[in-house]
């Protein structure tokens, strides 16, 4: 696939004479750079009628005394520092091409905000469209921001970057993503950083003892596989990443109705986080010995499917019930995160598209996450807070195991309730999870249904920023 969105075509560490500036004040703020202005700027204002209310944008054109600027109202109560990337797309928006720049004296971290929020608002997905000024996803004519701060450029093209992979990979329909596409996809990865990665396809899952992803993925005719790639020096603290990779879910034999199977491309948008986040790891060299699984498929219907009410084999050993052959996810995710505790990863965290439950319960655009663990749900929620990258914890709440008990099996993949589907989801994966690992499981929508500014409608990243920040605090750069 080719990669077309650049953050460096909308973002610059230098400086241009003809840059407009972009000041970003609050109500406060505002009355004291009034005070300094000058008359012929003060006089403008007054004919605009302009207010420094939240997200309203102020064109103040060059006179005698000033050159041009940009104002954008923070609000009553705005922060320059508050981590809202979302208000400066909305600028970008606004704005025609040009060349703006941010205030030199603004801090770092603001900046970051600035030029992530920017360089999003200029993503766009356009690799199947006829004409070719259509389908780069690159303006011809961008809207490019100049920072003063380079730490802020260097994380803010990092971090979109990773975004606007996650946004591609999701957004290509499966006859482009199927599990031998998302295995191209890791390698490409893999080679930009010199990492190595690992297949196993097909039938050599079962000799490889990984019977779950076999089950799920043998009615289609692209062969399912475990991809795992792996990256960093060896003894390096070990991060696992592992991403449901189901490319697309027609539902199985249990099939979909029409209108539950419209957005299944979408279905891999565990595996798109996992490969986003693995790319900033990579990109910021953090000291870790990185890990990405992959269990990639395809819940197709031939005759070789598997069927309700049959008892499938997984990698831990624990037989599984077939309740509903839509509830495949969790089973290809149940041989991984095994495979992944052998190795006694020192953090593991997964990522999976994995319940309709987990929306009715928080939406689409708050993802659920769950761990056992309170310090590492502290750090979450102080991340999610600190990068405006929103998700909210769940509980594993074990007295819901009922759900899933089995007399044929040692559980069942779903149960007959139709309470608690996201927190069952989550503790059917705790099963395979060993006590000694630290863990974390998040329950991603990786869609917007409705365009916002930065966020059009399609694949999107979600938690991805907050889970960079506690991998970066946890394990730091090499």
């Amino acid at each position: 696939m080719p990669v077309t969105f650049d953050p460096n075509s909308f973002l610059e560490i230098n400086d241009h004479e003809q840059a407009i500036p972009v000041l970003a004040l609050s109500v406060a703020a505002h009355a004291q750079w009034r005070k300094t202005a000058p008359a012929d700027v003060q006089h403008w204002e007054d004919l605009q009628g302009f207010e420094a209310k939240k997200g309203a944008v102020m064109f103040v054109p060059p006179t005698a005394q000033s050159g041009a600027a940009i104002v954008l109202g923070l609000g009553e109560n705005g922060d320059v520092n508050a981590p809202d990337p979302w208000g400066w797309a909305a600028l970008a928006d606004r704005l025609p091409p040009g060349i703006y720049r941010l205030p030199e004296g603004m801090p770092g971290m603001a900046q970051e905000m600035a030029a992530l929020g920017w360089a999003l608002a200029q993503y766009r997905f356009r690799r199947y469209l006829k004409h070719s000024d259509q389908g780069a996803q690159t303006p011809d004519k961008p809207k490019r921001l100049l920072l003063s701060d380079k730490g802020a450029w260097e994380r803010a093209t990092r971090e979109a970057a990773a975004v606007a992979l996650v946004r591609d990979l999701v957004n290509t329909p499966a006859n482009d993503m199927l599990p031998s596409d998302l295995e191209r996809e890791s390698r490409t990865l893999a080679d930009r950083f010199s990492a190595t990665v690992t297949i196993t396809t097909g039938d050599a899952l079962l000799d490889a003892n990984f019977p779950a992803i076999h089950a799920v993925g043998r009615a289609s005719a692209d062969a399912p596989r475990l991809i795992d790639l792996r990256w960093g020096r060896e003894d390096a603290p070990r991060l696992t990443l592992v991403g449901k990779g189901v490319c697309f879910d027609s539902g199985g034999l249990d099939i979909k109705p029409a209108n539950g199977m419209r957005l299944m491309k979408k279905d891999m948008g565990g595996a798109a986080h996992v490969l986003g986040l693995a790319q900033r790891i990579m990109s910021d060299k953090l000291d870790v010995r990185l890990r990405v699984l992959i269990p990639a498929v395809e819940n197709a219907i031939s005759g070789t499917a598997f069927r309700p009410g049959d008892i499938i084999k997984t990698r831990k050993g624990l037989s599984v019930e077939i309740g509903n052959t839509d509830a495949e996810g969790r089973l290809v995710l149940g041989d991984a995160l095994t495979f992944a505790c052998e190795e006694t990863p020192d953090l593991l965290l997964d990522f999976a598209t994995l319940t309709g439950a987990a929306r009715v319960a928080l939406g689409p655009d708050l993802p659920a996450f769950f761990t056992a663990d309170h310090d590492l749900a502290d750090h979450f929620a102080k991340a999610a807070a600190s990068t405006g990258d929103p998700l909210w914890r769940l509980p594993l709440w074990e007295a819901y195991l009922d759900y899933l008990d089995s007399s044929v099996a040692d559980i069942a993949n779903a149960g007959d309730s139709p309470f608690g589907g996201a927190i069952t989801a989550a503790l059917y994966l705790s099963r395979f999870i060993t006590p000694e690992v630290t863990w974390a499981h998040f329950d991603v929508y990786a869609w917007n249904q409705k365009p916002r500014p930065g966020r059009p409608a399609g694949g999107e990243a979600m938690a991805l920023r907050a889970a960079f920040s506690v991998i970066q605090d946890r394990f730091g750069a090499s």
